[in-house]
């Protein structure tokens, strides 16, 4: 399957020009006591650019099954939610892969493939290779169309990443 997900060609995304997110509301002070990561999220997450229709939502959006660990820590987390009418989750994969949040890269494979099968993907933007901070965007079917989440986290000036044995490296966000 994965060399079907990274072999398939863009066949048909949504269009439209980029729609921020809203400015987070009330969000709560920085959990770590770094305001600086603290800002880095907010702004992340007010960048997050999201494809035409979409709304803002609450995480009761999706039934999002899988959640983004970020072995670098700590770190300061934000979350956001949309749904998109209508949309697939190819449709959406792919919009968000087209469309970069801020000045990140991403991380994802695809393109993705229009198969209604697809019940959620997820698509990682980093703000530089080997970063273990940045957005990731996980996409779900819903029956009246997607559900997005934004898991957002940025490093704080303490973060530490795990030592793996045997020379191993951590794999980007958004890779499962």
């Amino acid at each position: 399957m994965f060399a079907l997900l990274a072999a398939a060609s863009l066949a048909g995304c949504a269009g439209g020009a980029a729609e921020r997110s809203e400015p987070s509301t009330g969000a709560a002070p920085p959990e770590t006591g770094d305001p600086a990561a603290f800002a880095q999220a907010e702004e992340w997450l007010e960048a997050a650019a999201l494809p035409p229709g979409a709304v803002r939502s609450d995480a009761s959006a999706g039934e999002f099954l899988s959640f983004t660990g970020w072995p670098c820590t700590p770190v300061e987390e934000l979350e956001g939610f949309w749904t998109i009418p209508d949309a697939t989750v190819a449709d959406t994969a792919n919009w968000l892969l087209a469309n970069p949040t801020a000045d990140l890269t991403t991380t994802a494979v695809g393109p993705y493939p229009d198969d209604p099968a697809l019940d959620n993907l997820t698509v990682g933007y980093i703000p530089a290779d080997g970063a273990q901070e940045g957005v990731v965007y996980t996409v779900v079917r819903t029956p009246d169309g997607v559900a997005v989440r934004a898991e957002v986290a940025a490093l704080t000036e303490a973060a530490a990443c795990p030592e793996l044995p045997d020379g191993g490296t951590l794999g980007p966000p958004g890779q499962g």
